[in-house]
């Protein structure tokens, strides 16, 4: 999704027949919806009297989350990029002698790896959006905690939609000391990110009384 295209237009772009964009731009556009409601309780907060004790604080965090809301935009065309590349690889000949062969599979595990580290870098970006979220519900306006809640949300649901297409990627990959390198980070920003997401969303039904 451009800076500038109507988000109608994407809609029917991840909707038509063609393969790009799919599930891992709806995962960024999902984690940039989180960093963006993580801005708005922090434009919401700064500059209220009542919330001055953490008024600097909030300020690094909505430059923060604007950042990665930025980030997380721009992944989608990352996405496409990526998996325009595997299908690229793919789709060369397979040729007739064994170097030609060979120069195949390696340009195919090539695009293979670089469309798993694309996903886990929007997984990263996502699990920061988490964190921002928690103190976004923890420090933020509280009339508008539910939308610190709709962030952490947003955010895990970007994160563990990207964390799909690493994994599609990764099984096909023959470096396993690559795949199973990247995994393992997979399990820790899913397991950290989990746990901060259900303390926040509770955060936020307590406060909602």
């Amino acid at each position: 999704m451009a800076a500038n295209q109507p988000l109608g237009e994407f809609l029917d772009d991840l909707a038509s027949e063609r393969s790009t964009p799919g599930g891992g731009g709806a995962a960024a556009i999902s984690g940039a919806m989180g960093a963006a409601l993580v801005s708005m309780v922090c434009n919401l907060t700064i500059g209220k009297p009542k919330y001055v004790e953490v008024e600097a604080e909030l300020k690094e965090v909505l430059a923060k989350s604007e950042t990665l809301r930025g980030e997380l935009t721009a992944a989608i065309a990352d996405d496409v990029k990526a998996f325009d590349a595997v299908m690229g690889a793919y789709g060369l000949p397979k040729g007739e002698t064994d170097e030609a062969k060979a120069a195949r599979t390696a340009k195919i595990q090539a695009a293979l790896k670089e469309a798993t580290d694309v996903p886990l870098d929007c997984a990263k970006l996502c699990a920061e959006v988490v964190k921002l979220s928690s103190v976004a519900a923890d420090k933020g306006n509280v009339n508008v905690v539910s939308d610190a809640g709709v962030a952490v949300q947003s955010a895990y649901a970007g994160l563990m939609s990207a964390a799909l297409n690493v994994r599609v990627n990764a099984a096909s990959i023959k470096d396993r000391d690559f795949a199973d390198g990247r995994l393992a980070t997979l399990e820790s920003l899913l397991s950290e990110a989990g746990a901060e997401t259900t303390r926040v969303y509770d955060v936020v039904k307590a406060k909602l009384g």
